[in-house]
């Protein structure tokens, strides 16, 4: 096990708002900071980051949680790998403690992965600067592509040599094993540098090519892609890792890790198509631009983009496969929110071309005098195709329009609906009821998707990638009935308040002491399986030295009680003058009378039914045994209204 001290010493050490900022844009409101949640798809941050409780809190998907539980859930690692790199971010060694079989090979085969692929980026810079091969190849295909070397440095760029397969030999005689060098498809485990043939040999998957890590957030290195220099038949340009548990495409973006500060920092986001034309850009002056990698932009990939701005301006050369990519994309930036610009360069150049030649200053003058917002580019694009054709106009406009009805603010949407009436002089009522008609089929068919389905047996798929939005452990089910909302109130007092001390009837107690030994003499059971476990760890720990409850449960290593203690942290209503033990005493007293009031009036309850069906039976006998409880039933329950101020809780 990893030592307890050592385990304390992160959470001091770990600054929940530098550890959250990290991966998402925060911003001052109050006492907290407040940005998009990373866990949901949102337009207004609900996201709340709480320095002085440790703890975040999302008031939108209910996530909440605090250092540790958000590098886990981000990350989609385990509880000690994200110690661990908690760790290494505040310089605190963190010692392993020994897993569970299935823990052991989930993160067995996470850690290796990224292993292999440290030592493949490592091997491949190595082959760039220091082959006679590399150097005269890779090394020089980049200097003449204009890269000046601390570029090349920065973007880990490196070198897969043609003949020998090389790095297979090299992983191999490290002691990698296939199974990770290589990808299995079905399992998707191994990261796939290395290929194996039908007949079983292993070959270099990214020989005779230039190398692009492609890296997480937080910089490890995911994945890669390799581009040759040489033209061959059925050959393609590029080869990508496969897909693996680690990595997918379609939920990565080139350079992110590099540009996530001045992301952050700008407010803004340039999207281009390639890896050469982010380098060249932040090599020209312009850091804040990601790639989509040559795939068709993709939600998650979106997302990503959200967590550090909602600003995004999509550059494309001038090319006819250009063009409509841009169109596909702007629609699900509108839907996300974005306030999104498209940029067409002059003909002839892309983001690589046109930044080699031009320094930040003009690059950026360009695009701020030729950026067009998507509806003067759409319009301007497709009108030209439309000639005078009133049937293909009438498309043009159709289509238009359902861009603007994907976007999410109302008055967005009636500026563009304005905007595209006076443009094709059409009648802006016309239009509004034409918006109207497809949000609302667009609503029926999420209505429709979100119903039931038959259940299957197949399991879903593995979620692949730490750069994924992440199954987010949910928010604790809220108490339903008015035992549980009761329970909850009593167990929320022992994680917030458990060990201080309150005087009843001459004998010192502490407040968790006196609500468990109350709910244990009356036998109330704990409804939920949670609760029973707070209980339990109160008792076995409240004695040692230094004890703190809140603490204790907020950094609790079983996930569902740090969860449900940070709910009961987070929530904003505070207790009346909780830090005067008087007032909080009454508290204390007020939901253990409220508690077992419920109890008896479930007693009562249930003691009608049963009267209800002896005399449907005309079982005298039973009703007779029954009738002789309810007059004590009656009595406690009116003791307790009494000492509740006359108060009946309904059940």
């Amino acid at each position: 096990m990893i030592p307890r001290e050592t385990i304390e010493r992160i959470y001091a050490a770990a600054k929940i708002e530098e550890v959250v900022s990290d991966y998402v844009t925060l911003r001052k409101k109050g006492a907290n900071l407040i940005g998009l949640c990373p866990f949901h798809n949102e337009k207004t941050g609900s996201f709340t980051v709480s320095p002085s409780k440790g703890i975040y809190k999302c008031f939108g998907c209910g996530v909440s949680g605090h250092a540790v539980g958000f590098i886990m859930e981000i990350e989609q690692c385990s509880y000690v790998e994200a110690l661990k790199q908690l760790g290494k971010k505040y310089h605190i060694e963190v010692e392993e403690r020994e897993l569970t079989a299935e823990e052991q090979q989930r993160q067995d085969d996470r850690e290796s992965m990224f292993v292999v692929n440290e030592f493949a980026n490592k091997w491949f810079q190595e082959q760039l600067w220091n082959t006679e091969e590399g150097k005269a190849i890779g090394l020089s295909y980049f200097r003449e592509r204009g890269l000046r070397d601390d570029i090349i440095r920065k973007y880990q760029l490196g070198y897969s040599p043609e003949k020998g397969n090389p790095l297979a030999k090299a992983l191999l005689a490290k002691g990698f094993k296939e199974a990770f060098i290589t990808n299995n498809v079905d399992t998707r485990i191994g990261v796939g540098v290395v290929g194996k043939s039908e007949d079983g040999r292993l070959y270099d998957r990214f020989r005779d090519r230039v190398m692009f890590p492609i890296f997480t957030v937080s910089g490890k290195p995911v994945a890669f892609a390799g581009r040759i220099l040489k033209k061959k038949d059925n050959v393609g340009k590029y080869v990508n890792s496969p897909d693996s548990i680690i990595y997918s495409k379609t939920n990565e973006l080139y350079g992110l890790f590099q540009a996530k500060q001045s992301i952050a920092r700008t407010d803004m986001c340039y999207l281009v198509e390639g890896q050469m034309d982010v380098i060249s850009m932040h090599q020209s002056g312009i850091e804040n631009v990601v790639a989509s990698g040559g795939t068709a932009l993709t939600k998650p990939q979106i997302r990503l983009i959200q967590r550090f701005t909602s600003n995004i301006t999509v550059l494309y050369d001038g090319d006819a496969a250009g063009i409509h990519a841009a169109l596909r994309g702007i629609d699900m930036f509108l839907e996300e929110g974005f306030n999104v610009k498209v940029v067409l360069l002059p003909d002839g150049e892309d983001p690589d071309s046109y930044a080699q030649n031009h320094d930040s200053t003009e690059f950026i003058r360009y695009i701020e005098e030729h950026q067009t917002d998507f509806i003067r580019f759409k319009s301007a694009l497709l009108s030209k195709e439309a000639g005078d054709d009133p049937f293909k106009r009438a498309e043009l406009i159709k289509d238009i329009t359902a861009s603007i009805a994907v976007i999410p603010d109302m008055i967005t949407r009636q500026v563009y609906i304005k905007d595209t009436a006076e443009r094709f002089h059409m009648s802006e009522k016309v239009l509004t009821v034409e918006v109207v008609k497809l949000r609302k089929k667009a609503i029926e068919e999420r209505n429709k998707a979100k119903e039931p389905v038959a259940p299957t047996t197949e399991q879903p798929a593995e979620e692949s990638t730490p750069q994924q939005t992440p199954a987010a452990a949910p928010a604790p089910s809220k108490p339903e009935s008015p035992l549980e909302r009761n329970y909850y109130n009593l167990i929320q007092l022992i994680v917030r308040f458990g060990e201080r001390p309150i005087e009843v009837d001459g004998t010192v107690y502490s407040i968790g002491e006196l609500i468990i030994y109350s709910l244990e003499n009356d036998g109330i059971q704990a409804p939920q399986p949670v609760f029973q476990t707070i209980i339990d760890e109160f008792k076995r720990h409240q004695k040692e030295p230094n004890f703190k409850a809140e603490q204790f449960f907020k950094f609790h290593p079983d996930q569902q009680v740090s969860a449900l203690a940070i709910e009961m942290i987070a929530e904003k209503y505070q207790f009346v003058k909780a830090n005067n033990n008087v007032h909080l005493g009454e508290l204390v007293t007020r939901y253990i009378y409220e508690i077992k009031l419920t109890v008896i009036n479930m007693q009562i309850e249930e003691l009608d039914q049963k009267l209800k069906q002896a005399q449907e039976s005309g079982d005298a006998n039973l009703q007779f045994q029954l009738l002789a409880h309810q007059p004590k039933l009656i009595e406690t329950r009116n003791e307790l209204c009494k000492l509740l101020g006359n108060r009946v809780l309904s059940v």
